[in-house]
């Protein structure tokens, strides 16, 4: 099977899909584990609505992943002074983000700190119609 997940260049990217996940990189990284090999890690998140794709790719939400990634903050507050904007709509960008699957918001004592764990993040948005899509229309 082709290796369609992560590379194994130590780069840890984050793939974003819609409506249709890559069976093949998932079912690499599990046939690896049941052999008890090292395995790549595979990162992804598959959306089926258009709008969650939509709310990835906003220009405030990327520059806060781009700012987490680069500066690891330790806190709402610290990410919102790196990024010049009011700590209460960062806080609500980065629950957004954290629904999403694309940060993990670690309690610290009373503050909760932003993580990711990834460096990059590829986003895989079809431009034909799926058979998902085809097979929900017929319904």
């Amino acid at each position: 099977m082709a290796n369609t997940g992560n590379s194994t260049d130590g780069d840890r990217t984050m793939y974003v899909r819609f409506q249709q996940g890559d069976e093949d990189g998932l079912r690499d990284a599990l046939s690896d584990l049941d052999r008890d090999e090292t395995t790549t890690p595979h990162f992804e998140v598959v959306f089926d609505d258009p709008d969650d794709i939509h709310r990835v790719t906003r220009p405030k939400n990327l520059e806060l992943l781009r700012t987490i990634a680069q500066f690891e903050p330790e806190s709402i507050r610290e990410t919102a002074r790196l990024v010049d904007r009011d700590v209460r709509q960062v806080h609500t960008n980065l629950e957004e983000l954290a629904d999403l699957h694309l940060i993990e918001l670690e309690q610290d004592g009373r503050r909760k700190r932003p993580t990711v764990w990834y460096e990059t993040i590829e986003v895989d948005l079809p431009l034909s119609e799926s058979d998902v899509s085809r097979d929900r229309a017929n319904v």
